[in-house]
């Protein structure tokens, strides 16, 4: 069976870019036809300042949201990443096989890099490192296939890299695996900025739909949509990027065709209020559901506990046959 491996790091609060993008497809799809291991990666949101107090409450906010949206214990792994000790242990390994130069010429790391020195922070080692870490995670477990984002892809390819490099270098150990990109809604757009993808560290929330916002804040958001000028309501993602970026939401909610959506509409407001509704409705069983099992965090620990143990259980013999690999001792 093909395994899959795909996380979600805590620096905000989910969002529908995140639902549509990514755990959507995980919970209707990925699950249902391969071995899958969903990670919460909290060990990535340390590589920037951060308030050890929210990635703590985000991390299990996190993992309680992916239960809601319908991740079942039963079909897949869900666990946290700091509890399985093999990805640290791997991510060293790869640090000594990738080169400063590959990591440099990341374009997150230029990204964020240069953000931090912009407001006067310090540029931590873990940010150039990071994208290795997350090939040790993909890597620990013999996965074939990594559901991403596009803006993730340049991670997959590394991670590619590393793993051919070092079969090479000290005998086959690692799957190459590919990365794979969900067909609808795979870029959510902000709601105010229609040309930058929904991020959920975004300072400004104004242009996010999270998960947990109650509905009347959804609607607001839509509502308050930028739409560029004029009301016609055409799909032209680089002409009118705001009513594209609508008409992707109501046809990723409703299982329409954006292009014939958009002739449906004779005003933007009209389709702004469809959209607002459809998100709302879309969202009610995640939001109701995490309102369950947050009422009852034991049995979030308990799946966590038991994902934990299951993935250590399937990552330690690979990461042990890594470091035979490389020439050193095994421990007694």
């Amino acid at each position: 069976m093909t395994r899959i491996f795909s996380g979600v790091k805590p620096t905000g609060h989910l969002t529908l870019g995140n639902y549509l993008g990514a755990v959507r497809r995980w919970v209707e799809v990925d699950q249902l036809r391969s071995d899958a291991l969903f990670s919460v990666v909290d060990l990535h949101a340390l590589t920037v300042e951060h308030d050890p107090a929210r990635v703590l409450r985000l991390s299990r906010q996190a993992a309680t949201l992916l239960l809601a949206a319908g991740l079942d214990p039963k079909r897949c792994t869900v666990f946290v990443q700091s509890h399985v000790d093999e990805h640290a242990r791997l991510s060293y390994l790869l640090e000594c096989t990738a080169t400063d130069g590959e990591l440099r010429r990341m374009i997150q790391y230029k990204e964020k890099s240069v953000g931090a020195r912009e407001a006067g922070q310090s540029v931590r080692l873990s940010l150039l490192t990071y994208p290795v870490l997350m090939a040790a995670d993909i890597l620990a477990y013999g996965t074939d296939e990594v559901p991403v984002g596009d803006d993730q892809t340049q991670h997959v390819e590394l991670t590619r890299d590393l793993a051919v490099r070092f079969n090479q270098r000290y005998g086959h150990t690692f799957t190459v695996p590919r990365a794979t990109h969900p067909e609808v809604a795979a870029r959510v757009m902000d709601l105010q900025d229609p040309r930058s993808k929904m991020g959920k560290s975004h300072e400004n929330g104004t242009g996010i739909v999270y998960l947990l916002d109650e509905a009347d804040a959804v609607r607001r958001k839509i509502m308050r949509a930028v739409t560029d000028s004029g009301q016609e309501v055409a799909y032209d993602r680089e002409a009118r990027p705001g009513v594209a970026n609508l008409l992707d939401l109501l046809a990723a909610a409703t299982g329409g065709d954006p292009e014939t959506l958009a002739g449906a509409y004779a005003s933007c407001g009209a389709l702004k209020k469809d959209t607002a509704e459809a998100v709302i409705e879309l969202l009610r069983p995640v939001r109701e559901r995490h309102a369950e099992l947050a009422a009852d965090p034991g049995e979030v620990d308990r799946v966590l506990r038991e994902g934990a143990a299951r993935a250590r259980e399937l990552a330690r013999p690979l990461v042990d046959r890594a470091y035979r690999a490389v020439g050193l001792l095994p421990a007694g």
